[in-house]
């Protein structure tokens, strides 16, 4: 894209300002703000009144519980087994953020847990995925997704870590799409004089970034039919878990949920219910106070949060790409160009727009809330100290047997 056709293509969307600057940049610079622009959705911004949506009615969801799932995991394992062996289910692995909140500075995966030894949060997943490879005697494809921050440095440490005994040719990194920042007007960002301000598109951008990275052509090839989405936040996850991916195919829904049972109505998760008739998520800071301190019988009734851990069926993940996902306003503190000076501001300023991939679950149409127990595989580790924090996923580890 040259400057002529930028200006004309920015005119069209109001957003000619990006150019402000162009004829003080040095040739090199004025490359890299048109490559900025061509890359840019800026369809982002030009509906920010529709985004945030006005939930629908709101209701509850049942679930298949703890004892349900001991009751027949053997039926379930065994059909889970199956689509393992047949290599028609891989994983994707969302490792994008930081570890600044615990104060580490780096990608948070490489965040030590360890006590007496190093364990990163990634060496605790690796082998946590060991132990369904070691029963079902294949390894699965793994898709991870990193940012344009934290990828060099993620696929060094797997490289460096000889990608801890798991086979190289199954393990695929991806970069997360971004989209723009911009301006309570819609007007988009300069994050320098001479780059536009992006950054990542939300969790909901997972698969359309598989997809635009061109790793499709691995499912396509293998014929994975479901794909096991989690956060590299919890060191208990239990990645393609056989028997939830045998109760989500038996049960004949389009994707699946592992759930745990919150502790109180205050608990900082999502919540899986239904709305207007199909399941949805609705954030803790979403749900009605009336709603959420809800009870029947002493039990609360909206009870199911979300752990980030989803099984989708790919045919149907397709039908996401079509543009069909909102995007979602979080107001932030976001520096950028004013004036021909980058500023850092201490109040938001503006919004970053992020895709949900809770909204993915609502477009599935069905969705299995699957119960977890919570001591087994529900250590999330977000905050440094407090709920969530790393002193609690090292005691839960301890609890499940993992050596610090």
């Amino acid at each position: 894209m040259d400057y002529e056709r930028a200006k004309s293509y920015l005119e069209k969307r109001g957003q000619t300002h990006l150019l402000e600057y162009y004829d003080e940049l040095s040739p090199n610079d004025r490359e890299l703000l048109l490559k900025d622009i061509e890359i840019t959705n800026f369809s982002a911004v030009t509906n920010l009144s529709t985004a945030n949506a006005k939930r629908g009615k709101i209701t509850p969801i049942s679930a298949v519980t703890v004892n349900d799932i001991k009751r027949r995991s053997a039926q379930f394992e065994s059909v889970g087994l199956d689509f393992l062996r047949a290599g028609k289910v891989g994983a994707v692995l969302l490792a994008g953020g930081q570890g600044s909140r615990l104060g580490f500075n780096g990608p948070k995966g490489k965040f030590n847990i360890g006590e007496t030894r190093y364990l990163s949060i990634f060496e605790q997943q690796m082998a946590n995925i060991a132990e369904v490879t070691e029963k079902s005697g294949r390894h699965f494809h793994l898709f991870i997704m990193t940012s344009r921050l934290n990828n060099d440095e993620t696929v060094g440490f797997f490289e460096e870590n000889k990608f801890f005994g798991y086979p190289k040719d199954k393990i695929h990194f991806y970069i997360q799409d971004v989209a723009p920042t911009c301006d309570y007007n819609g007007k988009v960002f300069l994050d320098e004089r001479h780059r536009v301000s992006l950054a990542p598109n939300g969790n909901g951008g997972w698969y359309s970034s598989l997809v635009n990275s061109g790793l499709a052509r691995i499912m396509e090839r293998d014929n994975i039919e479901w794909l096991n989405v989690y956060s590299v936040d919890n060191v208990l996850q239990r990645i393609c878990d056989p028997v939830f991916i045998g109760a989500t195919i038996l049960k004949g829904v389009r994707c699946g949920a592992k759930v745990v049972r919150k502790v109180n109505a205050e608990e900082k998760v999502g919540v899986l219910c239904n709305e207007n008739g199909k399941p949805s998520i609705i954030e803790y800071y979403e749900m009605p106070e009336n709603l959420k301190n809800k009870t029947k019988k002493g039990e609360l009734v909206y009870r199911y949060g979300v752990t980030l851990n989803y099984l989708f069926n790919v045919h149907d993940l397709n039908l996401t790409l079509s543009g069909k996902l909102p995007y979602h306003l979080a107001e932030k503190a976001i520096p950028h160009v004013e004036n021909g000076v980058r500023i850092t501001p201490q109040a938001p300023c503006g919004y970053k727009l992020e895709t949900l991939v809770v909204d993915m679950v609502k477009l599935m149409g069905t969705c299995l809330a699957f119960e977890i127990e919570r001591e087994k595989e529900f250590a999330p580790v977000k905050n440094a100290e407090g709920n969530d924090s790393v002193a609690t996923a090292r005691e839960l580890l301890k609890l499940n047997g993992v050596e610090l």
